[in-house]
């Protein structure tokens, strides 16, 4: 058997390949390239998929990070809320602003523990962002009612769990705007960089449209100092054909999920699990190990690779060390960098690559 890599993004071309092909020439042959119909198409399905009024098509998903708050006007002297284990683009979104993150530590299930959010509330603190982190929904009823009681502007950083909910409704839909990266590794991926937001407010859609296109309503009058962050005509066509699969494509990796919640039985390994209320869209499948190190060698020696999402949380990154925080000033959030480990899962993973999967991780 070939090396059983942690994803591949071929296979799913594969499954669909007469569609992405067919979309690819429909695009090329219209020779409309920019902000046309498949944009516009996309950002309809997407919005209607996800339950929000809006939705518009960015480049990349750090631009929807950055673009939300620039929009929302936080920026220099404003604090916003975060969990400390994220990626470190949704720290970017803030901090490009001139506004602080401020670091609470995530909860058993990877998300942002809503129960320490309050304590972290000051005068400065302007915005709450919660991460949708590796997939499943985060705790939003008490982060809602939250924001409402100390008048907080509420955004979600979605680019890991299109689809998922929490009491039934979708995320991307309970602050004030949800931010999707369709990065290629995403459920929703494209093939390149693309993003979008969503929101249920007319005026911070119709300031993004604006902004993502610098600046300008109409063709060379422009209203504000901009940016270029335009989701293109051929990316938004792939990701209308991945969308009407969406779902087809979440059932089959939920149904490797469950295998391998079932079969993986191994005291050195503590698997994920999921709230209740919550749905996990399964974006990764990590794992917990004190040895996660002698863990990842032994699967590659073995020819399964695994990735660490993520191996240094963003406050002991060099790019933030100018925030002060030491080693040891999030505890859990530092002994999940440590620990965690993501196994292999990817659309058209074989039932052979899973026994594989499965059978190693017991032996350890």
């Amino acid at each position: 058997m070939e090396k059983i890599m942690p994803n591949r993004l071929d296979r799913g071309f594969y499954m669909y390949q007469d569609e992405f092909e067919a979309k690819a020439l429909e695009v090329l042959r219209s020779g409309w390239y920019i902000l046309g119909n498949e944009v516009k198409n996309f950002e309809n399905e997407f919005a209607s998929y996800v339950g929000a009024k809006h939705c518009v098509g960015l480049a990349s998903g750090l631009d929807a990070l950055w673009i939300a708050f620039r929009i929302l006007g936080i920026g220099t002297g404003d604090e916003v809320i975060v969990q400390g284990n994220t990626y470190i683009a949704s720290v970017m979104g803030i901090t490009m602003n001139g506004a602080t993150p401020v670091f609470v530590e995530p909860d058993e299930y990877f998300n942002i523990d809503a129960s320490k959010i309050e304590e972290k509330i000051t005068g400065k603190t302007k915005a709450v962002l919660v991460v949708h982190l590796y997939g499943q929904a985060s705790n939003m009823g008490p982060i809602v009612d939250l924001c409402k009681k100390h008048n907080l502007r509420l955004v979600e950083d979605c680019a890991q769990a299109h689809g998922a909910k929490f009491n039934g409704q979708q995320i991307g839909t309970f602050g004030d705007i949800g931010c999707f990266s369709f990065y290629p590794s995403k459920n929703l991926g494209a093939f390149g960089d693309a993003g979008a937001i969503t929101t249920n407010d007319d005026k911070i859609a119709e300031d993004t449209r604006v902004f993502r296109n610098y600046g300008s309503e109409k063709r060379y009058y422009n209203k504000v100092v901009g940016a270029n962050s335009r989701l293109d005509e051929i990316q938004a066509g792939f990701l209308r054909v991945r969308l009407s699969h969406l779902d087809e494509l979440a059932r089959e990796k939920e149904q490797i999920c469950e295998r391998y919640l079932n079969e993986l039985h191994n005291d050195k390994i503590e698997l994920p699990r999921i709230r209740e209320g919550a749905t996990h869209i399964w974006h990764q499948f990590v794992i917990k190990s004190e040895y996660r190190d002698e863990l990842m060698k032994y699967l590659d020696d073995n020819g399964i690779g695994t990735i660490i999402h993520y191996p240094i949380p963003p406050h002991l990154s060099e790019a933030y060390q100018y925030l002060g925080l030491k080693e040891g000033s999030l505890p859990i959030t530092e002994k999940y960098a440590k620990s965690v480990l993501s196994i292999p899962l990817y659309n058209g993973m074989t039932k052979e690559e899973q026994d594989y999967v499965i059978e190693m991780i017991n032996k350890f």
